[in-house]
């Protein structure tokens, strides 16, 4: 509910402009009504407009994508590169390749970003991209023909000290190098203009397990803290089956936790004995094929239609790592009575408003997104530095500083929810200890 007249004056100016976009209206939402207290706190945010500058991107770039398939027809896609603000370093976030992308999904992942890079302490600015065009299906010379076209675009806008995209869904070590090949032979330039690169050229080791890695750290971390317990002895259900939600199934199972589901869009598996990583990471990544595979090589295993299902199964902890408002409020209650008293996300927005407040009504310890999710960026961050000193760190390098950067998430958030009255609430305080370190820099840069 949004009650202080400054933020629902620029919410409703949002409405008005942008009234057509509604996975970027119920991002604005969710984190300007956790933003109330700090803006009643700081009257000098409504006089220099940073709410007003902050929901409004600083650059919208809408492009064609025309490549030829293997047929040798034409075909055409649209491309996305929103640069949604650069106050505290250069625009930094991912490439998603899905039919779902529109104007308005790529704006709420960028918004949540700015919020989300700055969580992390590292020096980046939030931005986000990507096509409509769908990977799966196509062969490897069709993704190489799409992704080089799509670079010649993106390259007049981004470089390592203006943008640094990376990937995201459907966008992995695969498209990253085609991207980065194409990126190379445009600028004749060997930069750090992308991450989640191939160890061979400049990526980062840890990069590909840091987004689930960096959820179980984060998760590990809020319920050391809040509940003084762990993932020892927990059922754990995770939805998704890409990196996100494989390598969180592996440290949660490395943490002592039992994982007993998977999934992707067509339905998901159980496995009471704890769902077998390698056989996930086979199917996936190797042969890139559908998730009801697993029940054809592991004894004892389930595949079920529907992947809203996963929800309704027994256990303590839901990583949920698919995509946007996969859990709704039915979905959430289901989850309550199930027994699940943490829900941490590893996807992007996962919970809609309504799933939200079930959380809150029934005592759920709940990590938004925006902070839970933040260590694949994290070590994004981490790849720039090693590219910038040309120089790499060995995985448990990279590793320990994935996981202090996870567990500092958890102490700032708690202490900016101490700081605006409301303690304990990781969400709230997460969007305010990420939008403080923002808004003091546009202040500090003037009218921008």
């Amino acid at each position: 509910m949004l009650t202080d007249e400054y933020v629902k004056r620029v919410y409703a100016q949002v409405e008005k402009r942008d009234g057509d976009q509604p996975e970027f209206l119920q991002a604005v939402q969710e984190v300007f009504e956790s933003l109330q207290p700090v803006v009643e706190k700081h009257p000098e945010y409504e006089k220099a407009g940073v709410l007003e500058r902050l929901v409004e991107p600083e650059r919208v770039i809408k492009f064609r994508v025309a490549w030829t398939d293997d047929e040798g027809k034409v075909q055409v896609n649209r491309g996305y590169r929103i640069q949604f603000n650069s106050a505290i370093g250069p625009y930094k976030g991912g490439l998603r390749f899905h039919p779902t992308v529109t104007e308005s999904v790529i704006k709420f992942l960028g918004f949540e970003q700015i919020l989300k890079n700055s969580l992390t302490t590292l020096p980046m600015g939030g931005a986000k991209g990507g096509s409509d065009f769908n990977p799966k299906g196509k062969s490897d010379a069709e993704v190489m023909r799409f992704c080089q076209a799509f670079m010649t675009e993106l390259s007049r806008h981004i470089g390592q000290f203006t943008d640094v995209p990376a990937g995201d869904i459907n966008v992995g070590g695969r498209e990253i190098g085609y991207l980065f090949g194409q990126y190379k032979r445009i600028r004749d330039e060997y930069s750090g203009v992308l991450t989640g690169k191939g160890l061979e050229f400049g990526g980062s080791l840890a990069r590909t397990e840091a987004t689930g890695y960096g959820l179980c750290y984060y998760t590990a971390e809020a319920l050391r803290v809040l509940r003084n317990d762990s993932f020892e002895g927990k059922t754990v259900i995770i939805s998704g089956s890409g990196n996100v939600a494989t390598y969180a199934a592996q440290k949660a199972e490395q943490l002592g936790a039992k994982v007993v589901t998977v999934s992707d869009s067509n339905g998901y598996i159980y496995d009471p004995n704890g769902i077998n990583v390698d056989v996930v990471k086979q199917i996936k990544e190797v042969e890139r094929g559908r998730i009801k595979e697993y029940a054809e090589r592991v004894p004892g295993s389930e595949y079920h239609e529907g992947s809203k299902g996963v929800w309704s199964v027994k256990g303590d902890i839901a990583l949920p790592c698919a995509t946007q408002n996969e859990i709704d409020g039915e979905s959430a209650q289901q989850l309550v009575d199930n027994g699940v008293t943490v829900v941490c996300e590893g996807a992007n927005m996962p919970s809609t408003p309504e799933a939200i407040a079930v959380y809150q009504k029934n005592g759920v310890l709940y990590g938004p997104a925006k902070a839970a999710n933040a260590g694949g960026v994290a070590v994004s961050g981490l790849e720039m530095s090693q590219n910038s000193y040309r120089l790499s760190w060995t995985f448990e390098e990279t590793d320990a500083k994935l996981k202090s950067i996870m567990e500092t998430i958890v102490a700032n958030s708690l202490a900016a929810a101490k700081e605006y009255g409301h303690e304990g609430d990781l969400m709230l305080g997460a969007n305010a200890a990420g939008f403080v370190k923002v808004a003091n820099a546009m202040v500090a840069q003037g009218v921008l």
